[in-house]
Parts: structure tokens; C-alpha cells; sequence
């Protein structure tokens, strides 16, 4: 306890003597009248750069510029106030590496997480960017930047010829991943801009903005492997090892990724068709890399394989047209007149507001059953992805009215039971 009694008080003779010193009160003197002018003057000119966005006609990417700057107004100007106050005291000769060095790597600090944080609002990027600015920023302040790096660098190991440090592997990832972020955005604002193309068709627009996104991915790992001076080549027998894993593990996730190709080169499915695979039926939400969204009428959304959507039967409800038929089934009794139910039932189909006039609704006989003649009515409808049972069901209810108006009843199964009587004495002869 004496020696940590000791130790404080040193610390706090040591706190109180520096205080003491004309440049410290300097130094925190300038913090304190830097912050004020900053906050002051982002107060004032943060409303006017704001107001620039009352002008709809502007571009996006201006708007989202205006936004970043009115973010960065605050520590930029405190920024430069620090800078210009640093530059004054150095040159009447007054110290500032105590305080106004600290608080200028720290204000730079703030500033780059600020400009990230205008940029994306990703927690991963916010941070990453957060833990290596402050990072770097204290290190600086307390002069240990320098000799973390010489202790990186001088780490080393081999990969293959290449010799490599920690400092090289550090640099490659956050190469690496300021790529992947700049990918990213730029892939997003590639696929805004191709589904602003009309005239390509949905499948192509999703077909384009993967190969996009692939593309710069992989160019962003060849430039982070070249900037660290790492030779593509050493990797020549570690890809065949891959290629031969994937042969063996990953054949089905191999199979769904150029299943998914296939689809979007050929277009024989695409966003917002009505298909039928197995028991599901569905319009087509989305295509994914490995498999498609299908959104059912009771709201459920399955992900079917793509390889399933290759190799098994599927039914394409609007492939080349929307246009489909449906057939229902209609039974009357014999003691009705079949040509008016005929009539009656196209009447009722032209009476719902889905079924189309062109191709025209008929009804035809089928054939004549043990209890009904049994009639077929016959349907277009363009609009399958709002459901077919709806529509059929809309039907029958009107052929329903329209019967019950007319007289025409609908049979059911009967079946006539004669008993005859039994002659005297055949109950006998059975026994015997």
C-alpha cells in the first residue's frame, strides 16, 4: 500500500507541476477556443449547406454529398482551427506536443470516422474504421507508432518464395477490405443503375448486376495480393486442391450456382413468373446465386434449389404467355335443358371481371354420366399470379345464381333400392 501511495502521489506532484506551466494553460487554452469557433461556426453555416437540399432537380450522389459535408462541418473546422493554432505556437516558439498534438491526431481521428460513417452505416466498417483511427491516433499521440511499426515489419514468415511481415499482412487486409468496400458500393450503384433499364429484361438485369459484384470482388483480391508483393503463382497447387474438394464436397452447391447461371442466360425463369414445381405453386420473387424465392397465395416463400428447377418438370404458367385456361367442371340433371345451362355458364364466366372476352369462354358436353350430363366450362384469364382458385371459385358461384334463377338443378349420387318379397319356405331350404 506504501509504494502505490507513493506511486499516486507522484502522479499527481507530476499532474500539478505540468498544469502549473504557462504552455500547458496555453495549450488547453487554444483546445478550449478552438472547440468554441468550431462549434460556432458549424452552428451558423450547417443550415445554409442543408438548405441546398430544398433543390429537388439535384442528382442523388450531390444530395448525398451536401449530407456528408453538413456531418463533417463540426470536426473539420475544429481541425483546422487546431492546425492553425499548432503552426502559431510553434512559431513563437511556445510547446505544443503535450496537449494540441494529442487533440489534433485525435480530431483527425473523429473527422475519418465521421467521413465513413457518412459513407456506409455498416456496424462492421464503422468499427473497424473506429478501432484503427483512435487506434492510431493514441499510439502517435504517446510515440509508440513508430516502433509498432519497425516491430511489425520486422516480424516475418515465408509463403512459398514470397517472404511476407506482419506489418505487409496487415496492410493487404485493410487493403483487402477497403476494396471489398468500395466493391460493394460500387456494385450497388451498378445495380441501381441497370434495373433503371427498362428495355433489358428482369432476368438479364439480375444476370448483370451478379457478374458486376463477382467481378469486382475478384479484382479486389487480386490487388490486394499484388500490393503486398504475395506471388499468384505459389497458389497454383492450393486452387487445384480446391477445385478437387469442390469436385467432391461441394458438388451441389457447385451444381445450384451454375444451375442459377443457366437460368438467367437462357431466361426460361424469371423474377415475377407464375410456376409450378411438385406440390408449390407460386409467382418467382427473386433469383439467388443458389437458389430461387417462391411466394405462395398462402403467403409461405420457399427457396427451391436451382438444380431442382434444371433437372425436374416445372410448369411455367406465363413463360412466353400470361394467357392461361382454366377448365371447370359442371354436372346438371337430366330433367334440365343442357343448352341453356351452356348458355348460362358462359354468362356467368363473362360476368367476372377476370375472364377474358378474347379468347371467348365456352362450355362444352362431356359426356353423360350415371347421375348428371356433365359439362365443361372453359376460361382465359392473364393474371395467374393473383390466383386461379379465386377466379374458378368467382364462377361457380355465379353458375350457382344463375341456376338456381333458371330452375337447372345440380344431381347428386343417388342410388334406388327395390325390395322384393321373399316366397314361403326359402328360409327353410336355406337351413337345410
Amino acid at each position: 500500500m506504501n509504494d502505490l501511495s507513493l506511486a499516486l502521489t507522484q502522479v499527481w506532484e507530476n499532474a500539478f507541476q505540468f498544469w502549473t506551466t504557462p504552455s500547458a494553460r496555453i495549450q488547453a487554452a487554444v483546445i478550449g477556443l478552438s472547440i468554441f469557433i468550431a462549434w460556432i461556426s458549424s452552428q451558423r453555416a450547417k443550415p445554409k449547406i442543408l438548405k441546398l437540399l430544398q433543390d429537388q432537380t439535384r442528382p442523388a450522389w450531390i444530395e448525398r454529398t451536401i449530407r456528408i459535408l453538413a456531418q463533417l462541418l463540426l470536426p473539420l473546422i475544429l481541425l483546422l482551427c487546431t492546425l492553425l493554432a499548432r503552426g502559431v505556437l510553434d512559431r513563437f516558439g511556445f510547446a505544443s506536443v503535450d496537449l494540441l498534438n494529442p487533440f489534433v491526431h485525435a480530431t483527425t481521428a473523429w473527422l475519418i470516422y465521421r467521413l465513413v460513417a457518412g459513407l456506409t452505416h455498416n456496424r462492421f466498417w464503422l468499427r473497424l474504421v473506429a478501432v484503427l483511427a483512435f487506434g492510431m491516433a493514441a499510439l502517435q499521440s504517446f510515440g509508440l507508432l513508430e516502433p509498432t511499426l519497425d516491430f511489425l515489419s520486422s516480424a516475418s514468415f515465408a509463403i512459398g518464395k514470397s517472404k511476407l511481415s506482419i506489418l505487409d499482412l496487415v496492410n493487404g487486409v485493410f487493403i483487402l477490405l477497403l476494396l471489398l468496400w468500395m466493391s460493394s458500393l460500387l456494385g450497388s450503384a451498378g445495380e441501381t443503375r441497370i434495373r433503371e433499364l427498362s428495355n433489358l429484361p428482369p432476368s438479364l438485369q439480375v444476370l448483370l448486376a451478379k457478374v458486376i459484384r463477382v467481378f469486382l470482388i475478384f479484382i479486389s483480391f487480386l490487388v490486394a495480393m499484388s500490393t503486398i508483393g504475395l506471388d499468384l503463382s505459389s497458389f497454383a497447387l492450393l486452387g487445384g486442391a480446391i477445385g478437387v474438394g469442390i469436385g467432391f464436397g461441394l458438388q451441389k452447391v457447385v451444381s445450384n450456382l451454375v444451375s442459377g447461371l443457366i437460368l438467367l442466360l437462357d431466361r426460361s425463369i424469371k423474377p415475377g413468373d407464375v410456376i409450378e414445381i411438385d406440390d408449390t405453386y407460386g409467382w418467382i420473387n427473386s433469383l439467388r446465386a443458389r437458389y430461387a424465392s417462391i411466394i405462395t397465395r398462402d403467403g409461405k416463400e420457399h427457396l427451391i434449389p436451382n438444380e431442382d428447377l434444371i433437372t425436374n418438370r416445372v410448369v411455367n404458367w406465363s413463360f412466353s404467355d400470361k394467357n392461361i385456361r382454366v377448365r371447370v367442371p359442371v354436372g346438371i340433371s337430366y330433367d334440365s335443358d343442357p343448352r341453356q345451362a351452356m348458355k348460362l355458364c358462359v354468362d356467368a364466366a363473362l360476368s367476372s371481371g377476370r375472364v377474358l372476352n378474347d379468347p371467348e369462354p365456352r362450355c362444352l358436353v362431356r359426356g353423360f354420366g350415371d347421375n348428371s350430363v356433365d359439362l365443361e366450362l372453359r376460361f382465359w384469364i392473364n393474371d395467374p399470379s393473383n390466383g386461379v382458385g379465386n377466379a374458378r371459385s368467382e364462377v361457380l358461384l355465379s353458375i350457382w345464381d344463375r341456376f338456381q334463377e333458371a330452375g337447372i338443378s345440380i344431381p347428386f349420387p343417388q342410388r334406388d333400392l327395390h325390395l322384393r318379397s321373399v316366397p314361403e319356405g326359402f328360409g327353410q331350404s336355406l337351413k337345410k
